[in-house]
């Protein structure tokens, strides 16, 4: 049972999604009910966080269950005690799965109010604590100590500052005030530390604000399965192409053992550095971060032998992921998707430039691992189609692991070629809340199954390049 509305999407958006997800193909293999339950119930779902948080072990510098024994102790104190399981992915040999409990309908509502932005509601959603600068209006009197209900403004349209907020709203839970009022939307201080320090959130997921940062890192489960899919192997030359904010990157040269080369690129220079400290505190030497535009990281003539960074010469890599920049309708928690249908077209042609410059960057016998967070056919299906057509050296390969489901129809593509490929969809399950107790009489083989599915919304696809043509 849906908790929370379903998202909602600029009128022409959602006009666009219904034709996708009302497309001939798809209503002759379903049918016209099968299908429209399909697409509601992913609505549903993507308004809500997955059923697990899911993290992947830094085994470059300690083993799964040494982490395993100490994210487990860290959660007992956490969660006061309460047993929430941490489980191993029995697929993904670097996952560790801790069950999210939740939602949580007997909260009772404080009389102060504090509204913050969505994205730190979806954050909070997901276990965070709430920080100064996610924070837009608190109730006119409150001050450290106080007990507070947490919101969030779905729509941005509270007013910073403001001492009461009538607008559309979405309880996130309880929590304690950190600061008061004053101190908050103080004009003199920095905005940031720790604002609201959440003790009863409607989703209870535990907090991974400075928790075994060198031993874990944060990741949607189908972030990890891309790393998997390219499986680098030692002394390879790699190129991950849009990397920040390096989880995929960091984990490539972690599969290759630190031994080789992963040349990582993102055209925002913030995000570069953001990639170099996660190196760094994953301690990985292998890693080398370039401010670049992938666009533009094909050399059209000779470079000086010396130079390591981009452009590259032709047929320079054994392995590319191209984690291409989408329109993000796969991430969860969202109930308001702010972008316009603009906005959302722009990235086909995007990707396939880039996409362009991958090709030809691969050695012959090379593979190319092509991923996005989204649920369109135009930047998942359609591209794969583009492509095989385009580039007559590739060839769709199959995935190992393939824990998703197989692609969706609609972009012409064969029932085979489906197969290869693998879509995350959340809808593949019930919207299905979870208590300590149905927790408890869970099968460990059943709790896998739900994480499989009820994860973020997400594309791969696996390319191997036959030839120098």
């Amino acid at each position: 049972m849906s908790f929370f509305p379903k998202i909602a999407f600029q009128y022409e958006v959602e006009e666009y999604l219904t034709k996708v997800f009302r497309n001939n193909e798809l209503v002759t293999a379903l049918g016209t009910q099968e299908a429209e339950n399909k697409y509601q119930s992913l609505l549903s779902h993507l308004s809500h966080p997955p059923a697990f948080t899911s993290v992947r072990v830094n085994t470059h510098l300690a083993s799964v269950k040494h982490v395993k024994k100490l994210l487990f102790e860290e959660i007992q104190k956490q969660f006061k005690g309460l047993r929430v399981p941490v489980l191993e992915h029995p697929k993904l040999q670097d996952v560790l799965l801790i069950p999210v409990i939740g939602p949580r309908r007997d909260l009772k509502k404080h009389v102060f109010e504090v509204i913050v932005g969505a994205q730190c509601g979806y954050a909070v959603l997901r276990g965070a604590h709430v920080y100064v600068p996610g924070i837009v209006s608190t109730s006119r009197f409150v001050k450290a100590g106080d007990l507070v209900s947490v919101y969030s403004d779905i729509e941005g349209k509270c007013k910073r500052g403001a001492k009461e907020f009538d607008g559309v709203k979405v309880f996130l839970g309880n929590g304690i005030a950190e600061l008061s009022r004053n101190e908050i939307f103080s004009s003199s201080g920095p905005l940031k530390g720790l604002g609201i320090r959440m003790i009863e959130p409607v989703y209870l997921s535990p907090s991974f604000d400075n928790v075994l940062p060198s031993h874990l890192f944060l990741q949607n489960l189908p972030s990890v399965v891309v790393s998997h899919i390219l499986n680098p192997q030692q002394g390879e030359k790699i190129l991950d192409m849009c990397a920040a904010p390096g989880g995929k990157t960091t984990h490539l040269a972690t599969l290759m053992h630190d031994q080789g080369e992963v040349i990582a690129m993102d055209k925002i220079a913030n995000k570069v550095k953001k990639i170099k400290q996660n190196a760094e505190l994953l301690q990985l030497n292998c890693i080398k971060a370039f401010c670049y535009d992938g666009t533009k990281a094909l050399s059209v003539e000779k470079r000086e032998d010396q130079q390591e960074g981009p452009p590259f010469l032709p047929e320079s890599f054994d392995r590319i992921l191209l984690d291409a920049p989408c329109s993000g309708m796969g991430q969860r928690p969202n109930m308001a998707y702010s972008s316009t249908l603009k906005e959302v077209t722009s990235y086909q042609p995007l990707q396939r430039k880039l996409f362009s410059v991958a090709v030809k960057l691969l050695k012959p016998g090379g593979v190319l691992v092509y991923s996005t967070c989204t649920i369109t056919l135009s930047e998942n299906e359609e591209q794969v189609a583009w492509a095989l057509k385009t580039f007559p050296c590739l060839q769709l390969h199959p995935q190992e692991p393939h824990i998703g489901g197989e692609g969706m129809q609609g972009a012409g593509l064969s029932p085979d070629q489906l197969k290869l490929l693998q879509r995350f969809d959340p809808s593949a399950v019930t919207l299905q809340g979870m208590d300590i107790n149905s927790l408890q009489d869970s099968r460990e083989d059943d709790l896998i199954s739900l994480a499989n599915k009820d994860c973020i919304g997400f594309f791969i696809a696996k390319f191997i390049k036959s030839n120098s043509k």
